[in-house]
């Protein structure tokens, strides 16, 4: 039996971050989707199609690893691709804490969906794409917190919202 593991999130942008939970994820299960959630609480800097694309690009070298959208709820989501997991990326206390009550609401809608915590590399601890997003509005250097894939496509979105 395959073990199908969902990994979700705005991603707006994807960060390096995100590529290292993507690359430990692909080691861990069989397959891996990556998941765009379209949040409608959310005005998002890239669109999903920048997204997809940006995520793609980051997941290519990993064959068990599709990239893919979604509305409505996640757990819904997972149980219609067959998943038994939902992979969430941790920085801190305060994420820890966040992730907690959103998994035990997850395992009261759907008990056969468990949630799995992998801790973020060092490196990447300070990482959020808030953050990302916050500096590459106000025009600073983002090169190092994003792949390559993403900048331009980063680029892109900023030039947009800063033009209109």
């Amino acid at each position: 039996m395959r073990v199908v593991a969902i990994y979700p999130g705005t991603f707006d942008p994807p960060t390096k971050g995100h590529a290292d939970i993507i690359e430990r994820a692909s080691k861990l299960f069989d397959n891996v989707i990556v998941a765009v959630g379209k949040n409608s609480n959310k005005a998002p800097l890239l669109t999903v199609d920048e997204r997809l694309q940006a995520l793609s690009s980051i997941s290519s070298p990993y064959d068990n690893v599709t990239v893919e959208s979604f509305d409505g709820l996640l757990v819904e989501y997972a149980k219609s691709k067959g998943a038994k997991s939902i992979v969430r990326g941790l920085r801190a206390v305060a994420d820890f804490d966040y992730e907690f009550q959103i998994a035990m609401v997850n395992r009261k809608l759907e008990p056969e969906v468990d949630s799995v915590f992998l801790m973020t590399s060092w490196e990447y601890s300070f990482l959020s794409s808030s953050v990302v997003r916050e500096i590459a509005l106000l025009k600073g250097d983002v090169s190092t917190m994003v792949p390559d894939q993403v900048l331009t496509i980063l680029e892109g979105a900023v030039a947009r919202r800063l033009k209109g």
